[in-house]
């Protein structure tokens, strides 16, 4: 069974959905494999509810993932959900009240904190996580895509 690779500017070829794509890790322990079925090797096993992960590919019920650091491979579809959360890429990044650095800072935000990911500008996010909500800028952050804008 060979997988079907995606163009970046097609739509996927069993959702229709765009590929690539961002999601989200639906359980907190779920097996990433080596090819798209249950015969193929586990390779990985991610084990944070939440994570956002990026579909690369689709086949069947199963989506190829990567992780902030590149790691994945295919898991099936029903370990995955559209609930949008992002993870915070730097050390000390400060979470603002407003979408502008001269803000009132709500928060300070450590490397790796996944937070619900809410608007986002051409620059900054909205997102909240451990009962704090503000916004960061993108660069701050990876699970949304550099020019995607959320109303």
């Amino acid at each position: 069974m060979a997988a079907i690779a995606q163009d970046e500017s097609e739509p996927g070829a069993v959702t229709g959905l765009p590929v690539p794509r961002f999601v989200s890790l639906k359980s907190s322990n779920a097996n990433v494999r080596r090819g798209p079925s249950l015969n193929h090797r586990v390779d990985w096993v991610f084990l944070h509810r939440g994570t956002p992960l990026q579909v690369t590919a689709e086949f069947d019920n199963w989506r190829r993932v990567r992780d902030v650091d590149g790691a994945g491979g295919w898991m099936h579809y029903t370990l995955l959900s559209g609930v949008r959360t992002a993870l915070v890429v730097a050390d000390n990044a400060p979470l603002y009240a407003d979408p502008r650095e001269n803000s009132a800072i709500r928060a300070m935000t450590e490397n790796g904190v996944i937070g619900r990911l809410g608007r986002c500008t051409a620059d900054w996010c909205e997102i909240t996580a451990d009962g704090y909500s503000g916004w960061m800028p993108k660069s701050n952050l990876w699970g949304v895509g550099h020019d995607e804008i959320r109303n």
